[in-house]
């Protein structure tokens, strides 16, 4: 008896959707065809098979009224559809450095110092390390939002595993249990107007990342600016002809909120559309882009708690910088071929308060102690309200910008006759001439330099491997110069 239920379920299953049909227009019964004397008919053949009644004909009601009503429009001036990709690369590095302390970002920390005089190398400066990583892998979103009237608004969300880590943890979970971090989040809305960008991005100042050096270094290069922050961009573009002008103004997040103001940045910028360069951005972005010169500046305040113990008034100080940037194609590129393709990328910056914008800059700079000329134990200790390395005090409690002025280089070579291969140089000097005022000379460097030379091997569009090697000199304020040689093989699966 179960057996006979179970088995007669797909047939109920498929009687109950028949049920719910419109039933056909009655038809009159058709007079069947008279069958061959040599063919003879079966008997009782089913409706619409060979020599048996014709099928019934069927049709479908027009739609009720309320079907037409509810039936989903599309708004006017929509179009298209809501769209995402989804991007990012797998990265492998092989890192040897000859001395201990530099993360896979070189950045601008200080490096150790050998021996000078009677004075004793440091341990770290005097034996070397080598580092793995995949921390610098990346992934990301965009989204781009239906037009309407016009409209079209576009996001992006991107993150890499160079988060923030306690202090004390192991090598193995630094590197083997890597933290996410956000690199982009942000909405751009164009309109025929202007343009509104708002949340994380890539900042003004610098027209970042328009000549962010190519190589398999982390980005943040030393001596070279690097810096995304949440803002709120209005730009706008005017083209005439093959030249584009690009207009900027964009509020960001300051370099100390107890200033009470957001950083202010402006920006113009001067493409040539004819003459494209191809270049690659970091270790695994590519980019064919239109010649390009831009000039941009940056203005910040700074509220900080006064010299004392325990402040009760604030010290008001500004931030400033202005930074010039050149994308130039010596040979250009085209869409269909980078062979031959020579590129050289320049960057010169001027500014006070600036070092946030670079990575990992406080040349050893540090608030001095508070007099004490009672000896009290303990001695009065400052707590400072800003990151350090922006603005230092004296002892005489007056405050000051830490300024620094940087250039750099680029070249970027694609060997004929594929463009595959490319030779990448990147050189940057920093330097600073009023550092030596905020710190003992064996602590704080002025002067640094940074050369390294890639190459860097397209197996696939979607495989690179490069080789590195840098190296880098600081020269702290007593006269000392601490250097590092690096050696670096990395590969990156883009997708």
């Amino acid at each position: 008896m179960q057996r006979l239920l179970i088995s007669s379920l797909p047939l109920v299953a498929l009687a109950l959707p028949a049920r719910a049909q419109p039933a056909p227009d009655p038809q009159p019964p058709a007079e069947p065809a008279p069958a061959p004397a040599d063919e003879p008919q079966p008997p009782n053949a089913p409706p619409g098979s060979p020599g048996g009644p014709p099928a019934p004909v069927t049709t479908t009601p027009p739609p009720s009224p309320s079907q037409v009503e509810n039936k989903a429009e599309t708004p006017p001036g929509v179009q298209g559809k809501w769209g995402a990709t989804f991007y990012g690369f797998a990265e492998g590095d092989l890192m040897f450095d000859t001395v201990q302390g530099p993360t896979e970002a070189l950045g601008n920390g200080a490096l150790p110092r050998p021996a000078m005089g009677m004075t004793a190398a440091a341990y770290t400066a005097v034996h070397n390390q080598f580092t793995t990583s995949a921390r610098n892998s990346r992934i990301g979103f965009r989204f781009g939002a239906p037009a309407v009237d016009d409209i079209k608004v576009s996001g992006q969300i991107e993150a890499d595993f160079n988060g923030n880590q306690p202090p004390g943890i192991t090598e193995s979970s630094l590197f083997g249990n890597a933290t996410l971090r956000i690199r982009h989040a942000n909405v751009k809305i164009e309109t025929p107007v202007v343009d509104v960008l708002i949340g994380q991005y890539w900042q003004l100042f610098g027209w970042q990342p328009m000549t962010q050096a190519g190589g398999i270094q982390y980005q943040g290069l030393p001596g070279e600016i690097n810096s995304r922050a949440v803002q709120l961009r209005l730009t706008k573009i005017i083209k005439a002809g093959d030249i584009a002008a690009e207009l900027a103004v964009a509020v960001s997040r300051p370099g100390q909120r107890a200033g009470g103001s957001p950083d202010g940045q402006a920006g113009l910028k001067l493409s040539y559309d004819k003459r494209k360069a191809f270049h690659i951005v970091g270790g695994a972005g590519s980019s064919l882009d239109s010649a390009a010169i831009g000039i941009s500046a940056i203005g910040r305040r700074f509220a900080v708690a006064e010299f004392k113990a325990a402040p009760v008034d604030e010290v008001k100080r500004n931030g400033y910088g202005l930074a010039f940037n050149a994308l130039l194609p010596v040979v250009p590129a085209t869409k269909e071929s980078r062979a031959n393709a020579l590129t050289v990328e320049g960057e010169l910056i001027i500014g006070g308060a600036l070092a946030d914008q670079y990575s990992g800059l406080s040349g050893g700079v540090a608030q001095p102690a508070l007099p004490n000329p009672m000896n009290m134990t303990p001695a009065p200790t400052y707590t400072p309200n800003v990151d350090n390395g922006l603005v230092i005090f004296k002892a005489d409690g007056t405050l000051h910008p830490v300024r620094w002025t940087s250039y750099a280089a680029a070249l970027q070579y694609f060997l004929p006759p594929s463009g595959k291969l490319g030779v990448i140089v990147n050189y940057s000097h920093l330097s600073s001439d009023n550092a030596h005022a905020f710190g003992p000379g064996n602590r704080v460097f002025d002067k640094q330099d940074f050369l390294d030379g890639n190459l860097i091997f397209d197996i696939t569009p979607a495989v690179r491997i490069g080789a590195d090697f840098v190296w880098l000199r600081q020269t702290y304020v007593d006269g000392l110069e601490a250097p590092d040689y690096r050696g670096q093989f990395t590969g990156i699966l883009i997708f």
